[in-house]
């Protein structure tokens, strides 16, 4: 057991945040699909809790890892996406739940602005900066859920400086130092989310909602999206990193989003009859993009737990 728990990567965090929300995505067509992408979320979420338990320095040695130290923040920003999963039968745990999760995000974020960025290096940022700073405004998308819209509408504008602020850094990064490793080349694709993220964030949280505000940020994020999914035939013919968990929740996100965008601008009184089979290929992709990983880091696993116990037994002959 402590071999196989030893063996879950803490970037598959990625993917268990963007399985609660393709459960949350799907969840008006199908109640069913909507639990068992929650309850294999869930089940990512306690393994890396066990690992915690378990393992407590290989969480401290990724903060010193300046990507897996943002990844890091993926795992409250699912639990706050979780979290919403329970509260028709433990809605005040689920709260305490949601606010825990906003906490910890808050904690893990301020933990590495202290290492990382008071020692600021830019050849040590990478996309994955937008999870930590931007990522907290999965807190604006699930705010309501708890009656905490005026909270929701704090985090959406901090995301939003936060995003304003580390998006030029982060691209003067990648265009003046373009060398990445290959197993960090994967989080480019994170691009895709934070336009997005902060547009279902809007969308959820503002009760007034200005359709010019949303039409910017809508065409950013959709821009940004299909800049996501151009880099995707590269870096899909590339052996697997636990990084490739970048490739779910972006798009995952993108989707949401593009849905809660076309829906608004159609009870608003505009034809987005036009944007319906945009929104059907994203969600497609999305579907796409999750089960893909899903399998990948279930071939990576089964490996890595068979041969660690025959290789370990090669060595005593």
């Amino acid at each position: 057991m402590k071999n196989i728990i030893n063996k879950i990567p803490i970037p598959i965090s990625g993917l268990m945040l963007a399985l609660a929300s393709l459960g949350n995505l799907v969840g008006a067509y199908s109640q069913g699909l909507r639990y068992i992408f929650g309850s294999i979320s869930a089940i990512i979420l306690i393994t890396l809790v066990l690992k915690l338990a378990m393992m407590p320095r290989s969480y401290m040695e990724g903060f010193s890892n300046p990507v897996i130290g943002c990844i890091l923040a993926t795992i409250p920003m699912g639990l706050m996406i979780l979290s919403t999963y329970i509260i028709p039968v433990a809605q005040i745990a689920a709260y305490w739940i949601w606010m825990a999760a906003l906490a910890l995000n808050a904690v893990i974020i301020l933990v590495f602005t202290k290492k990382h960025v008071l020692s600021f290096d830019i050849k040590k940022v990478f996309p994955s900066y937008f999870v930590l700073y931007v990522g907290i405004a999965v807190g604006s998308v699930t705010a309501p859920a708890y009656g905490m819209n005026s909270l929701g509408k704090v985090i959406f504008w901090y995301a939003l400086a936060a995003y304003i602020a580390w998006f030029p850094i982060v691209t003067y990064r990648i265009l003046r130092y373009r060398e990445l490793p290959d197993q960090i080349k994967p989080v480019v694709v994170i691009y895709a989310a934070p336009g997005s993220l902060l547009l279902a964030g809007y969308l959820s949280v503002f009760q007034d909602k200005s359709v010019n505000v949303v039409l910017i940020i809508g065409v950013w994020a959709f821009i940004m999206t299909l800049f996501g999914v151009s880099k995707m035939p590269k870096l899909l013919k590339m052996p697997f990193y636990p990084s490739c968990s970048a490739f779910t929740f972006p798009f995952v996100i993108s989707a949401m989003a593009f849905s809660s965008m076309t829906g608004f601008l159609r009870t608003s009184g505009y034809a987005v009859v036009f944007l319906e089979p945009i929104n059907i290929l994203m969600v497609a992709w999305a579907f796409i993009m999750v089960f893909f990983v899903l399998i990948r880091f279930s071939i990576f696993l089964l490996n890595e737990t068979a041969l660690t116990p025959y290789m370990e037994k090669r060595r005593r002959q």
